[in-house]
């Protein structure tokens, strides 16, 4: 079995809070200080918004951290861009985003211009990352170049199956209106690459709630943010961010298990903000 702690949107800037003013550095730290005691973790995957402000300093602070917490397990920590991020300050900062135990670069960065993905290998399991920043947009997209090479990558099957990172899921909720234009726009291209190959989940984040689903026969699997957690329970119309910090495990033995966590924070579910997605209006 291969043990996986997922986090995603730490949205760290150069100065510490994001640009709701919520302190991205203190909420990762608590979320790594109450998830110390899970056992048995093979590596850690951050899918994406690093930084808010895409700025190096932002990404090289949850590289510390998140760095200290792998090193003292003996495990990779490995990264993939956010719509938040700008590709020359992660690059400067996480290099192909795949980092081994001690932090220097494993796996090896696809050959593919203005694009940050790539691969190696943890105890069999193949971890892909892709890159799915369109700089200044809220939504995600995987250009052909980048499906080609994961198509070429998973040609050949890994002796542990392979699992592929991105920050915007392919799926959705129907019922939210506004999620539909955020998330990976046409989804079944990706679709069309994973399906019969040895790919055992596909990872996201973006959403800031935790959400699953089916991309043809491919578990998605959405962790909660760092820095915020979106309320569903607002009105479909509105998103409400909250306080509360989450991340998940997902256990690859036979059919992947995802579960979440939650850090222990007396501030959870404290209102940050309420907009309305569609046309920016604040609350």
């Amino acid at each position: 079995m291969t043990r996986v702690l997922h986090l995603s949107d730490t949205h760290v800037s150069r100065t510490g809070p994001d640009e709701d003013g919520v302190d991205g550095v203190a909420a990762l730290r608590q979320l790594l200080y109450d998830v110390r005691h899970v056992p048995a973790l093979d590596l850690v995957v951050v899918s994406g918004d690093i930084a808010d402000d895409g700025s190096r300093e932002g990404c090289e602070v949850v590289r510390s951290l998140v760095g200290a917490f792998a090193a003292e397990r003996g495990i990779p920590h490995i990264y993939s861009t956010g719509n938040h991020d700008r590709r020359e300050g992660f690059a400067a900062a996480l290099s192909h985003g795949h980092l081994g135990p001690d932090g220097s670069p494993i796996g090896r960065r696809a050959d593919i211009d203005r694009v940050i993905a790539g691969v190696s290998e943890v105890n069999g399991l193949r971890v892909i990352t892709l890159d799915s920043l369109v700089p200044g947009k809220t939504q995600g997209v995987l250009g052909r170049d980048q499906l080609e090479w994961l198509a070429a990558e998973l040609a050949t099957p890994a002796p542990a199956g392979s699992i592929v990172v991105l920050h915007h899921p392919p799926i959705f909720v129907d019922a939210i209106p506004y999620l539909e234009s955020v998330v990976l726009q046409e989804p079944s291209a990706l679709g069309d690459v994973l399906a019969r190959t040895d790919v055992r989940a596909v990872l996201c984040g973006h959403l800031h709630h935790q959400l699953s689903g089916m991309l043809r026969d491919k578990p998605v699997w959405v962790t909660p943010g760092i820095v915020t957690r979106i309320d569903l329970t607002a009105p479909s119309t509105l998103a409400r961010g909250v306080l509360g910090a989450g991340a998940s495990v997902v256990d690859l033995s036979g059919s992947p298990l995802f579960y979440t966590l939650h850090a222990r924070d007396p501030r959870a579910n404290t209102e940050v903000y309420t907009y309305n997605p569609l046309t920016g209006e604040g609350l």
